[in-house]
């Protein structure tokens, strides 16, 4: 088909895999591929998260270039395969049946959603994402990875959220369990109180035990920034803040309150755990220290709380903030399914 360089090419879906896997071959991203393809062969040819879908299965060593229909997948899963392998080991995570199976994370949570299981008392629970969701994912990682030219912003990255901390902490382990089989909950003390922690690649900047009563509302939530600006005060030179969805912290009030600060104003998507590292990181190692653990009263918490901040290297906060980029990869690269580690 003949065509003046400046004519747009309608591309098949065979000619835009075979690009694609070139592409691919470059060693350029998902991203890079779409935005090529593109700008050489007209607008509208290939969207970022088709370019993701197909490497993703060049990844598997799947080289077919007749691209299944939008929305489909290139096998489905056996679901009987997949129940014997969860009767037989309830507490196998969804990453590795997926390995196992030879499917994708995403495709493993919606097929044990099908078949009515749900993670009971894991130390972190995928949520089954729509694919609204999916789609905001990874367009919110397209955004962070290309928010800077480089990764050296993360340097003055501050971030933070609220845990309920019990305590007693009993140790039980996790599994999957059908909806309605629920795990019997432990007797025992269940005092507990909110954890707010905010934290950069230096260590803790601010944190505070608040009564699990307490309810985190969008005046109590600038009252916390005001402090935790004035600790920041004269320390950072700029400041990008990310926080989660939650209501008060993406409140108009909260919104105005970081403007006046002078920070730059960023948010995690909803159901992204995987991707706020006071979630995946922070809050996951005070989980496993308290893990077993039982306090008397707020001043033993505290001070064993105080304890185990002080006590983590450095490198351990550095370490938790400069993984988002390698998450960000991921969750575009994988249509936006839980990086799960």
């Amino acid at each position: 088909m003949a065509t003046s360089s400046n004519t747009p090419v309608q591309l098949t879906r065979e000619q835009v895999g075979l690009l694609l896997f070139h592409e691919f071959r470059s060693g350029s991203s998902a991203r890079q591929a779409a935005d090529r393809i593109n700008l050489l062969m007209g607008p509208g040819n290939v969207n970022k998260t088709t370019a993701a879908r197909w490497f993703q299965k060049f990844r598997r060593g799947e080289v077919d270039f007749k691209d299944s229909p939008r929305g489909a997948h290139p096998k489905a899963v056996d679901e009987n395969e997949l129940l014997a392998l969860v009767e037989k080991n309830p507490r196998q995570s969804s990453s590795f049946l997926a390995s196992k199976l030879g499917h994708s994370q995403g495709i493993i949570n919606r097929a044990l959603h099908n078949l009515g299981f749900s993670w009971k008392q894991s130390i972190w629970v995928p949520h089954v994402l729509s694919d609204l969701q999916l789609v905001i994912r990874v367009d919110m990682a397209a955004f962070f990875l290309s928010y800077r030219k480089t990764t050296t912003w993360l340097s003055n990255l501050v971030t933070g959220d609220e845990e309920l901390t019990l305590y007693v902490n009993y140790h039980r382990g996790g599994q999957l369990l059908r909806s309605g089989n629920d795990v019997p909950t432990s007797k025992g003390h269940a005092k507990k109180v909110l954890l707010s922690f905010w934290w950069n690649v230096e260590g803790p900047i601010h944190w505070e035990l608040l009564p699990s009563n307490t309810t985190v509302t969008e005046d109590l939530y600038c009252k916390q920034l005001t402090t935790l600006a004035q600790k920041i005060e004269g320390k950072m030179e700029k400041v990008y803040f990310l926080h989660d969805n939650a209501r008060p912290h993406v409140s108009k009030v909260a919104h105005h309150k970081i403007q006046e600060l002078g920070w730059k104003y960023l948010v995690q998507p909803q159901y992204s755990p995987d991707m706020g590292p006071t979630d995946y990181h922070l809050f996951r190692s005070v989980s496993q220290f308290l893990d077993g653990k039982e306090f008397q009263n707020e001043d033993h918490l505290k001070t064993e709380l105080q304890s185990f901040f002080d006590r983590m290297p450095r490198d351990f906060y550095r370490k938790g903030i400069e993984q988002l980029p390698t998450r960000w990869q991921y969750i575009f690269d994988n249509d936006g399914a839980y990086y799960v580690n």
